[in-house]
């Protein structure tokens, strides 16, 4: 059984004349250690499938489960809390606290289930220095680079050893040298804790250092 399974998940909105399909049967499988990019033009759902995955939207149709379990009947507290014990988030536009430090982005993962242990201080601080960001970790977000800003993002996003990652457009803000060094560690870091990783982007050049690559237009699948 796959780690991921997506079936024939379509997301709708509007009725009638006003409808506009955002995604129309996509179904898709993803193994342990894969990362797949999902490539495409803007508007054509790749951000709307990310968010279904997530359990953040439900679909119009079809299912999506995570390590056997279907996310779409969860409610929103169950779906929360679901996200927070399996799947790791990294946002387009980073989201990290602008008053926080890098170190302290990164505990507010454990802050959110109630409490942070020596632990946490240890795997946080860890998780720096394997990005390069140990010098960075008493850094708020504007004392940072966007490179080392992602970097921070996707660090955070791991703090919950999650099964499956889950990453919008991580190199939308750097250049393409930059670029492919994020995409290469979340590709390690993925092999090395045998986890799934999906990634969404619109720049072919990042798509190619995915293990595989899923196209959308339009809400569709093609293929080539």
């Amino acid at each position: 059984m796959s780690l991921l399974e997506v079936r024939e998940v379509s997301r709708s909105y509007g009725s009638g004349h006003t409808q506009v399909t955002a995604l129309e049967n996509v179904s898709f499988d993803l193994d342990k250690g894969r990362l797949l990019a999902v490539l495409g033009p803007s508007g054509s759902g790749k951000t709307t499938l990310l968010s279904i995955i997530a359990g953040l939207l439900k679909p119009t149709s079809g299912e999506i489960r995570i390590d056997g379990s279907p996310i779409q009947l969860r409610t929103a507290r169950e779906a929360a809390a679901f996200r927070r014990a399996h799947v790791g988030l990294v946002f387009q536009e980073y989201h990290l606290v602008p008053y926080l430090t890098a170190a302290q982005n990164l505990l507010l993962v454990p802050h959110l289930d109630g409490r942070v242990t020596g632990a946490d201080r240890e795997r946080a601080a860890n998780l720096l220095s394997e990005f390069g960001l140990e010098k960075r970790a008493r850094h708020t977000p504007s004392m940072l680079s966007g490179g080392e800003r992602q970097r921070v993002a996707i660090a955070r996003a791991l703090m919950n050893d999650p099964e499956i990652m889950l990453v919008d457009e991580p190199t939308s803000h750097l250049d393409t040298e930059r670029g492919r060094q994020v995409v290469d560690l979340l590709r390690d870091h993925i092999r090395g804790r045998d986890m799934t990783c999906v990634m969404v982007t619109h720049d072919a050049r990042m798509a190619e250092e995915a293990d595989e690559v899923l196209r959308l237009v339009d809400g569709k699948i093609v293929q080539g």
